[in-house]
């Protein structure tokens, strides 16, 4: 685990590299020969809305002029159902394909994408840590994927509210994440007592990522897992702190997908989200924010890594010019052009470069502090669940509706919630991924 979390910590904050640095023109692929120009597509489970799509359209994907490349988003799982289907023709559509971690584990049968061993042969002088390379096998003797990119989730804070820290908490305590989950709610309710206004946020809209603060932050934090742990007395006590913040958490919360928008009204002082959510503010104020870790629980510090790869499945039109495209998305200039649009962080182990934008510099901050704390342990994204990663997700926020929003009995609503988790690891056949223990067969809830 140490040495993962070092790998991760590496990654996240030493990679980050200069944005407006390096040339502009497409960078040849690593191999030798020439690349058809025949057009692909990019299917991603990432970078789905509107803004995010056009952001990796306009500032990243436009610098590659080997061939064509169609930018098109998908939810898990249309994206496992299209590559499984266009891999039973001898040539589909998609030529590259974009996902997190867990994503890749939702297919059944790995060998439908082309071993990319060469590829990283060929890439091994870009510094991508070897946990992340490791991890793009997949368990197999293939390089599956090379990483792409990755990003965490912090807090971000407006200055206005140091004044407002409760006794027992100070300003440092919070920069280095040594802020419990109780005394972010102490502070949260100073806010709301000497103000007379609820300015701390969780998003909690409907396309938020108040899944994942639940799956990667406070369970962990709480129980020391997820799915083994979901109904047990610290899961109770961890539901039970998560009502008492929401006490003190902005109304509007209920509605916002991402945190900035009401860290840029002023709404909300202390906010919690993922980097690329939190990063316009920022980026609009960098005098009024900075970036802190995430609080702890009676476990430690738990924080989710979010690892992105590339692949190419063995129906790609033009196999050739997409590994050109992943040699072109793995290079300094191109990880820092997507740092710059999407604000998720390089794979890349360069220096950190002395003229990094403000806003970025904010976020490597807190970064840095959080992967460095002392009690701090890395989570994964789930994996293995496929299809049903919605219905995984639906269990969680389902239990936050019942008992946050409408205020049900803890270990009756925990326990109802438990035996529809157990139904979609029965169904999906998925074994636990950290923080959880391996298992053999289905994660179990004990």
């Amino acid at each position: 685990m140490d040495k993962l979390r070092t790998s991760f910590a590496l990654a996240l904050v030493i990679g980050l590299l200069a944005v407006a640095c390096g040339p502009s023109a497409t960078p040849q692929p690593s191999g030798s020969g020439a690349v058809s120009n025949e057009p692909f597509v990019m299917l991603s489970t990432q970078f789905n809305t509107v803004t995010e799509s056009e952001a990796i359209r306009k500032q990243v994907l436009a610098g590659f002029t080997i061939a064509p490349v169609d930018f098109l988003g998908a939810a898990a799982g249309p994206f496992v159902d299209r590559i499984t289907a266009e891999t039973k023709t001898s040539k589909g559509q998609v030529g590259v394909i974009g996902g997190v971690h867990g994503d890749f584990a939702g297919f059944s049968d790995l060998t439908i994408f082309e071993d990319l061993t060469p590829l990283a042969q060929k890439l091994k002088d870009r510094g991508i840590a070897q946990e992340f390379m490791d991890l793009g096998k997949l368990g197999t003797n293939r390089q599956v994927y090379i990483p792409w990119m990755q990003a965490t989730y912090i807090l971000g804070v407006n200055k206005q509210a140091l004044q407002y820290l409760p006794s027992g908490l100070t300003e440092a305590n919070v920069k280095q994440g040594n802020m419990t989950y109780t005394q972010l709610k102490d502070w949260c309710k100073s806010i709301a007592d000497k103000t007379g206004q609820k300015r701390c946020g969780i998003p909690a809209g409907p396309m938020s990522l108040l899944h994942r603060l639940i799956q990667g932050y406070m369970y962990p934090a709480y129980t020391g897992g997820l799915v083994t742990t979901y109904k047990s007395s610290d899961a109770v006590t961890m539901w039970q702190d998560l009502k008492d913040i929401w006490a003190y958490v902005n109304p509007k919360s209920l509605t916002t997908d991402f945190e900035q928008e009401d860290m840029l009204s002023g709404q909300v002082w202390v906010g919690f989200d993922h980097v690329a959510r939190l990063v316009e503010a920022f980026k609009q104020k960098p005098n009024d924010f900075f970036a802190a870790p995430a609080p702890k629980g009676p476990k430690g510090l738990y924080y989710m890594s979010v690892l992105a790869g590339l692949a190419i499945p063995k129906s790609s039109p033009n196999k050739a010019g997409a590994e050109a495209f992943i040699d072109y998305m793995t290079t300094s200039d191109v990880q820092g052009k997507t740092l710059n649009a999407v604000a998720f962080f390089p794979v890349l182990d360069k220096p950190l470069p002395a003229d990094l934008a403000p806003h970025l510099k904010i976020e490597a901050d807190g970064v840095q502090a959080q992967s460095k704390a002392p009690d701090a342990k890395v989570a994964l994204l789930p994996i293995g669940l496929g299809a049903q990663g919605g219905a995984f997700n639906k269990v969680q926020l389902d239990t936050f509706q019942r008992i946050v929003v409408r205020g049900e009995d803890i270990q009756k609503v925990l326990n109802e919630q438990a035996t529809i988790l157990q139904t979609v690891m029965n169904d999906t056949k998925a074994p636990c991924w950290r923080p959880d223990p391996p298992s053999t067969g289905p994660c179990q809830v004990k």
